[in-house]
């Protein structure tokens, strides 16, 4: 069971990476920015998300400058965007990051989607891997893959992913990839563990167990994918929301609990099947969410 807001999962190589951390997907204010990730650090959060696609990346450099923590001690992950993929412009655009965050290597670093209309997914792979056989980056991954592109990067490259972040939740569990990354050695993390926004959608189900526990119905999911070995990066931008999400170290859900959130399942998730992602345009834009 994992225990501590600092505690980290052990990736293939032997980098450490934390189980919880905080995500900034839409935060454009940069004052609201740097006001988040400092409360977050305050609270003891260890592990920063933030992507190319959220044209947010200077901020949160600003944000690690004045961090009442030293960048060293803070996992910092960023991503490739769609139309910047390929061998030389995943170079180019690696090293834009770094300058955007103020850092001279990024502790993981992942690619977005695969977005087979434009297929250089493979091509944006190779430039991962050389990054890191450079020692310039610590720890590389992917975004939104299905098993099929995964098991392309190995056959064109050798070189497996050590994190695949996906879109996961009690509706979208995803337990046929987790159960094919424990198989590979690949660390599944989740973006939208609170379901993006709609947690009241599941409400009935979650607040009594979260009454049983005096916790929130928030708190339940994320103690919910922790326990199943499934890294967190929930998105808030409220000290008091921020400091809430990381209190989840001091409870346990039970069998009953945990069945009763397995039952949820319905296959709704809030963004594209990465088969149909063909959206490749200016960061900051997104398609419309697909619903099915």
């Amino acid at each position: 069971m994992i225990n501590r807001i600092d505690e980290c999962t052990t990736l293939r190589n032997g980098v450490k990476m934390p189980w919880f951390g905080l995500g900034v997907w839409q935060v454009q204010d940069e004052d609201t920015l740097i006001q988040a990730v400092h409360a977050a650090v305050r609270a003891g959060y260890r592990s920063l998300d933030t992507a190319r696609a959220y044209v947010n990346e200077d901020m949160v450099g600003k944000a690690l400058a004045t961090s009442p923590v030293p960048r060293d001690q803070i996992f910092l992950t960023t991503k490739l965007w769609n139309g910047d993929q390929g061998y030389d412009s995943g170079l180019q655009e690696y090293d834009q990051s770094c300058r955007l965050l103020v850092t001279d290597v990024i502790d993981l670093y992942l690619i977005r989607w695969p977005v087979q209309v434009i297929d250089k997914y493979v091509d944006s792979w190779k430039a991962l891997v050389r990054l890191y056989e450079e020692k310039r980056v610590r720890a590389i991954g992917v975004c939104n893959f299905k098993k099929h592109h995964i098991e392309r990067l190995v056959a064109e490259t050798g070189v497996a992913p050590m994190v695949n972040q996906v879109e996961c939740h009690p509706l979208f569990p995803q337990n046929e990839m987790l159960a094919y990354c424990r198989e590979n050695g690949i660390q599944m993390e989740a973006y939208s563990p609170l379901l993006n926004g709609r947690l009241s959608t599941i409400a009935p189900v979650l607040e009594p167990i979260a009454r049983k526990h005096g916790k929130t119905a928030a708190q339940v999911i994320l103690r919910w994918q922790l326990d199943r070995e499934v890294v967190v990066i929930p998105k808030s931008v409220h000290e008091n929301r921020i400091i809430e999400n990381g209190s989840i170290f001091d409870f346990a859900l039970d069998a009953d609990d945990k069945a009763a959130i397995a039952a949820l399942e319905n296959g709704t998730h809030f963004l594209p099947d990465p088969d149909e992602m063909s959206f490749h345009g200016k960061p900051g834009t997104m398609p419309k969410k697909d619903k099915k």
